[in-house]
């Protein structure tokens, strides 16, 4: 996913930190260049959002249990075919 629109930090480098966003474990300067990235760019910041709502919707089924790896490989798996489904779809509207 990209918006072609002049980034500091490239769309493809925030969607791979998006799970390290959300959980914190990104430094105060890694955090401030994806808020400027969402900012500035719409796809991303959706894709952000449904990142989010996922990990909050696994996280109220799971308690305060982590997510089994296999799991989370196979929600990730599934989430990266969606969003591949919805580029190429986007790619063939255009």
């Amino acid at each position: 996913m990209t918006c072609d629109g002049p980034h500091a930090t490239p769309c493809s480098e925030v969607l791979g930190k998006v799970y390290d966003y959300i959980d914190g474990e990104l430094g105060e300067e890694g955090c401030a260049d994806i808020r400027q990235h969402l900012n500035e760019c719409s796809p991303c910041l959706r894709e952000y959002g449904l990142e989010e709502a996922v990990k909050k919707l696994v996280a109220k089924c799971c308690g305060c249990d982590p997510a089994p790896e296999d799991l989370r490989g196979k929600v990730l798996g599934r989430l990266a075919a969606a969003r591949a489904d919805m580029e190429l779809r986007e790619t063939r509207v255009e």
